[in-house]
């Protein structure tokens, strides 16, 4: 997707996903033989209502309708939340990982170098992640803290046997 269409896409879709309370956190148009993908990527610090997805794509349906930014192909339109693992890019993906274990990639020009990290996120501020690193072969998680100068990559790790925070507070 050019440049141009992708600014044309943001600045007319923007409005409509912010007036729901969400982000709009992707937008991203593929080829499937002669129809065109248009993937857009919603979420919010509570997250995304499939609902809120559903009404929201009818009416990106209906503003694209009225426009020509999409020209005169057929294409496929697509609003959902981002997937579990996809990656930590932004402040907010952060601050709403908090609670979460994380994967981390390490840059070369961190204080303890490159490498890899899984920890739970306990903490997000302007420059950085207070950490708790689980401990190996019976030994006590401990405590770190990482600047986001460091992270060259990161993205949330799922757990299966991790009791969600709303069911502790049932």
């Amino acid at each position: 997707m050019s440049t141009t269409q992708s600014d044309r896409l943001r600045g007319l879709l923007e409005p409509l996903v912010a007036a729901k309370g969400l982000d709009l956190e992707e937008i991203e148009m593929t080829r499937a033989g002669k129809r065109r993908m248009l993937r857009i990527i919603v979420d919010s610090d509570e997250g995304v209502e499939l609902d809120a997805c559903a009404e929201l794509s009818r009416e990106v349906s209906d503003k694209l309708d009225e426009t020509d930014v999409m020209g005169e192909d057929e294409y496929v339109l697509e609003v959902s939340s981002p997937g579990a693992d996809r990656p930590l890019t932004e402040h907010r993906h952060y601050v709403r990982a908090v609670g979460r274990l994380v994967k981390f990639q390490l840059s070369a020009e961190g204080e303890k170098g490159a490498g890899e990290l899984v920890a739970r996120i306990l903490g997000v501020d302007d420059e950085g992640l207070d950490l708790e690193v689980p401990g190996v072969k019976g030994r006590k998680a401990t405590a770190r803290r990482i600047a986001f100068t460091d992270i060259a990559k990161a993205r949330v790790e799922i757990e299966f046997n991790r009791k969600d925070k709303k069911e502790e507070e049932a």
